[in-house]
C-alpha cells in the first residue's frame, strides 16, 4: 500500500502551522445558517410525514450541497478540496482498508450509541414509539423512496463529513489551538443542528460526531467517515421502514 506522505499535507496536520481555513465570519455564518435550521426544524410541522417524502428528500439533498457550496467558497483561496478531505486512493488496497476501518468504526459507534441509548434511557419502548412518530415525515415508505433515501444518504455522508470533519473541526482546532477542542466543538455543532431529532437525541447525535472526529483526526482523512456515515443513514432509512 503506498504511503500518503508524498501527497501535500492534509489540514489535520498542519492545522497549527497555517492560517484558519476560512475568514471567522464565515465560520460564524455558517454556525448561525445550521443552528438557525436547527431550531426551525425543531419547532416545525412536517406535512409530508403522511405523503410523498420525496420533496423532502430532494430539498435535504439540495440543502446539504449549498451548505457545502459555501463552505468550498470560504476555502478555496487557502486550501485544496482534496487536501480537507484527505488526499486520494492511490490504489484499491488503500480503498478496502478505508472499508475496513469504515466498517470496524461503525461497528464500535454503534455499541457505544447503544450504551448511550440506554444511559438516557432511549431504548424504551414509549421512547422508541415517539422517535418512529417525531421521524415520520424522514421513513421511505415506497421502493422508488427507499432509493432516492439512498442517494440522500450517500450526499449526507459526503457533505456532512466534509462541512462538520472537514472544515468545522479543522477550523475550530486552528481557532483554539487544540484538535481535541476542534473535535469537541464541532460535535456539539453537529449535535445542535439536528433538532428535528429532539433533544436528547440531539446529544447522542453530539457524541456520534465527536466519534466522527476522533476518526479523521486518527486517519487524517474523512473517507473511512463519509463510508460509514452514509451506511448508517442508508440502514436507519431501511431499517426505520421495516419497522414502520
Amino acid at each position: 500500500m503506498q504511503t500518503d506522505s508524498h501527497l501535500s499535507p492534509s489540514p489535520s496536520q498542519t492545522a497549527f502551522q497555517r492560517p484558519v481555513l476560512a475568514p471567522v465570519w464565515h465560520t460564524a455564518v455558517l454556525v448561525i445558517v445550521l443552528l438557525l435550521g436547527s431550531l426551525s426544524g425543531s419547532h416545525g410541522k412536517h406535512p409530508l410525514a403522511h405523503g410523498s417524502k420525496l420533496p423532502q428528500y430532494l430539498w435535504g439533498m439540495t440543502w446539504e450541497w449549498l451548505l457545502t457550496g459555501f463552505v468550498w467558497l470560504g476555502i478555496r483561496k487557502r486550501v485544496k478540496l482534496r487536501d480537507v478531505i484527505g488526499g486520494r486512493w492511490e490504489s484499491l488496497e488503500d480503498f478496502f482498508l478505508d472499508i475496513l476501518i469504515a466498517a470496524m468504526f461503525w461497528i464500535a459507534a454503534a455499541l457505544v450509541l447503544a450504551e448511550s441509548a440506554q444511559a438516557l434511557h432511549l431504548n424504551q419502548g414509549d421512547k422508541l414509539d415517539a422517535m418512529r412518530r417525531q421521524l415520520g415525515f424522514l421513513i421511505p415508505g415506497t421502493r422508488l423512496e427507499l432509493a432516492v433515501w439512498f442517494l440522500l444518504s450517500a450526499t449526507a455522508g459526503f457533505c456532512e463529513e466534509f462541512i462538520f470533519r472537514g472544515y468545522l473541526q479543522l477550523q475550530l482546532a486552528a481557532l483554539t489551538h487544540s484538535m481535541l477542542a476542534g473535535a469537541l466543538l464541532s460535535a456539539v455543532v453537529f449535535g445542535a443542528s439536528h433538532g428535528y431529532e429532539g433533544g436528547p437525541r440531539m446529544l447522542l447525535i453530539g457524541i456520534f460526531g465527536l466519534m466522527f472526529g476522533l476518526l479523521a483526526w486518527w486517519r487524517r482523512s474523512l473517507r473511512p467517515g463519509m463510508i460509514a456515515h452514509a451506511w448508517h443513514y442508508a440502514l436507519s432509512g431501511a431499517l426505520l421502514r421495516m419497522l414502520k
